[in-house]
């Protein structure tokens, strides 16, 4: 019901803060920290990812190959009346290849596969049970141009089984430049308005979807008999985002937010929550840079 409730949140704020969603970067390297303040966990996460692209044809369709790879680390100084040596460190990998192709009437055809793992590791081997897939079907549509940038609608359906929101989201945002130093881009997971200082200087407000799930390769047991087989972590988050563009596709960006909903739960083997780890936590920092297309 709370996940529920929080998706229904986010459909509300995209109606009113708007967005440019960045579908795929080339290059990403960012660190997030949600710091433990109030709440009973402190989470960290280092990520980053490469992606190659290599041309098929002379009418630019391409394949991308490429890595993405997260350390995320949970503290605590609260006592649990469970065993949580197995609940600090997690090891996300995904193998990304994707596809993209130019169809007709300025339309544009995406297609991504990310097979990977997402784990504790705490066996020193990976596992069947360790193993999680991701896609993403898209298509693109150019529209006209003002204040010098193309109108871009992207309408298409995304699942990542690592992503904290274990069921398919609807992928779709619509991009406008509608003033010189003004656009948005309004859509699901992600909404932003942009205000553009300058080529190089831009602040953005924007509300999107965040969160990891991971197997645990040992039970975790509990009193009444019951174990914890994986871990999951759903956020909901609408802040600033402040961009300084070295190149036209080189950017820093350094984001502060504001949680809306956090759901941070442990699972049984038929993936049913049986003990919420922290649901308090409201600040939400990340700092990083990206090569984006």
């Amino acid at each position: 019901m709370q996940k529920t409730s929080g998706i229904f949140i986010l459909l509300l704020l995209i109606c009113s803060v708007t967005t440019h969603a960045q579908l795929g970067d080339l290059a990403r390297v960012d660190y997030t920290i949600i710091p433990m303040a109030k709440s009973d966990v402190e989470y960290t996460r280092f990520r980053a990812l490469f992606n190659y692209p290599i041309k098929l044809k002379d009418n630019d369709t391409y394949l991308f190959v490429g890595l993405d790879y997260s350390n995320i680390h949970l503290r605590s100084e609260k006592s649990f009346p469970f065993d949580t040596r197995d609940l600090n460190d997690f090891q996300l990998l995904n193998f990304n290849f994707g596809y993209t192709t130019p169809l007709k009437n300025n339309w544009r055809l995406g297609i991504r596969f990310e097979p990977g793992f997402s784990t504790n590791l705490v066996a020193n081997a990976v596992s069947l049970e360790d193993v999680v897939l991701s896609g993403t079907v898209l298509f693109i549509k150019q529209g006209d141009v003002f204040n010098g940038k193309r109108t871009k609608l992207i309408i298409g359906v995304s699942y990542a089984g690592n992503s904290g929101f274990d069921f398919p989201l609807p992928l779709v945002s619509y991009y406008k430049k509608f003033r010189p130093n003004w656009s948005f881009s309004i859509g699901v997971p992600k909404s932003n308005l942009q205000y553009h200082f300058s080529e190089k200087h831009r602040l953005k407000a924007y509300a999107q979807l965040d969160g990891f799930t991971s197997n645990l390769q040992r039970d975790v047991p509990f009193v009444d008999g019951e174990a914890a087989r994986s871990i999951n972590l759903s956020l909901i988050i609408a802040g600033l985002q402040y961009e300084y563009y070295f190149t036209k596709n080189l950017q820093f960006y350094a984001r502060t937010a504001y949680i809306l909903s956090v759901n941070s739960e442990l699972r049984n083997k038929n993936r049913d929550a049986i003990f919420s780890l922290d649901n308090e936590a409201r600040i939400y920092l990340r700092t990083g840079v990206k090569f984006k297309i």
